[in-house]
């Protein structure tokens, strides 16, 4: 086709095997879609097309993907609210017919296997490294490896036990994500040959926790896609570049900086004496 449909917040890009979504990064524009920036999304992966009205004089044009298709969709499975679906075209009323034919079109391009799920992943998750901040730690993925780094204000006893903890890939089967938009959200990694961690992620290391204002869905959601994404690596059609780790055995020095501001918070909150806090400053500085 090559035809362009902008609508708002978007606009869709008709190739002839595909359609490219650009987004938004507007102040209105749903954050998801800012972090995006924008997603090939082949015919196959396709299931259905659909038009209908929308709210305030609008209609929205709908593509739905097939199960399986998207690893974003897959770890978002069902959560993400409506505003927030990257498949969702609005557009205004007066488009309604313009839409209606490029509906059509695309329908037109669906193929046999559109009502099958997917075998492999056909849309490309959110590049690595990617990090975000959990209620009771910080989550970084630099494409081998999971790491959490818990925060002393926020992580249980048991997390403190257990220690700051790495995971590599292909010790991982899958991601489990709980939306934040609801009260105990939560990201936990599900690993290979392990029984089932405690039922409440605050106890169980494999996973962090959410709270308000922390691991919103536009950073915590590309995250567990891109790790759902490599988890499938020997599935997936798009691959995911894995960056070479800097020096063995070292952390990365915007994370030390990060976890002594975050000592420093303490110190200054009356929670950390001046001996903790020149001990723990010192620890972290030895690992640069």
């Amino acid at each position: 086709m090559g035809d362009v449909l902008a609508g708002i917040h978007a606009t869709w890009e008709f190739e002839t095997d595909a359609v490219l979504i650009r987004f938004e990064r507007g102040i209105r524009a749903p954050k998801l879609f800012q972090t995006l920036r924008e997603r090939r999304v082949p015919h196959e992966a396709l299931a259905s097309v659909t038009l209908s009205p929308g709210k305030r004089g609008t209609v929205v044009l709908h593509a739905v993907p097939r199960a399986g298709a998207d690893p974003l969709m897959a770890a978002a499975d069902g959560q993400l609210k409506e505003g927030c679906d990257p498949y969702r075209l609005v557009l205004p009323a007066d488009r309604e017919t313009l839409a209606e034919y490029y509906a059509d079109e695309l329908r037109a391009c669906l193929g046999p296997e559109r009502g099958e799920p997917a075998e492999r992943f056909l849309v490309a998750a959110p590049e690595p490294p990617l990090q975000f901040k959990a209620y009771d730690g910080k989550a970084s993925f630099d494409g081998r490896n999971i790491s959490f780094r818990w925060f002393w204000t926020g992580a249980s006893t048991a997390k403190w036990k257990a220690g700051d903890q790495s995971f590599a890939v292909s010790d991982l089967s899958g991601v489990e994500w709980r939306s934040p938009d609801v009260l105990d959200g939560y990201l936990r990694l599900v690993r290979r040959g392990v029984d089932a961690g405690p039922a409440q992620p605050d106890q169980d290391p494999a996973a962090v926790v959410f709270g308000l204002g922390y691991g919103p869905v536009h950073e915590s959601l590309p995250f567990a896609a891109a790790v759902l994404q490599a988890v499938r690596g020997t599935d997936r059609a798009v691959p995911v570049p894995v960056p070479v780790p800097v020096g063995a055995g070292r952390r990365d020095p915007a994370d030390i900086a990060d976890r002594i501001r975050h000592l420093g918070d303490l110190h200054q909150a009356g929670l950390v004496t001046d001996e903790e806090f020149t001990a723990k400053k010192a620890e972290l500085l030895a690992e640069l």
